[in-house]
């Protein structure tokens, strides 16, 4: 069974930073890709961030220049790095990783560590 634990959500000022981190726990094989989600109140969930094994990346529009993913394959967790938090990021703040394959095992799944809200106001 593969599970993400993610931390370092909070409340922050406008203008603040915060890291997220989300590691992948479990008998795994591989990840290909992690990335982070948001879901405000009223809105969607949306694609923060995504980085493949190979380092890709992609951003939303929202957060280009201000957000940064980052990956350690070797211990499976991924690092959102916000600067220049905006009250329009708050949100809770979903890690995923995708196309995960476990050891000894054909399946390839897709994982949701539990939300960690970040609140940004003064």
């Amino acid at each position: 069974q593969v599970q993400l634990a993610a931390s370092g959500g909070g409340l922050v000022q406008p203008g603040g930073s915060l890291r997220l981190s989300c590691a992948a726990s479990g008998s795994i094989f591989s990840i290909y890709a992690m990335g982070w989600y948001r879901h405000a109140p009223g809105k969607q969930r949306e694609l923060v961030a995504g980085i493949t094994s190979g380092g890709s990346t992609n951003y939303a529009d929202s957060v280009k220049g201000r957000f940064t993913i980052a990956r350690d394959n070797a211990k499976n967790t991924v690092y959102l790095q916000m600067n220049s938090l905006k009250p329009e990021d708050t949100a809770v703040y979903y890690c995923n990783a995708d196309q995960v394959i476990e050891n000894y095992s054909d399946y390839v799944g897709d994982y949701w560590g539990q939300g960690t809200q970040v609140t940004v106001s003064s």
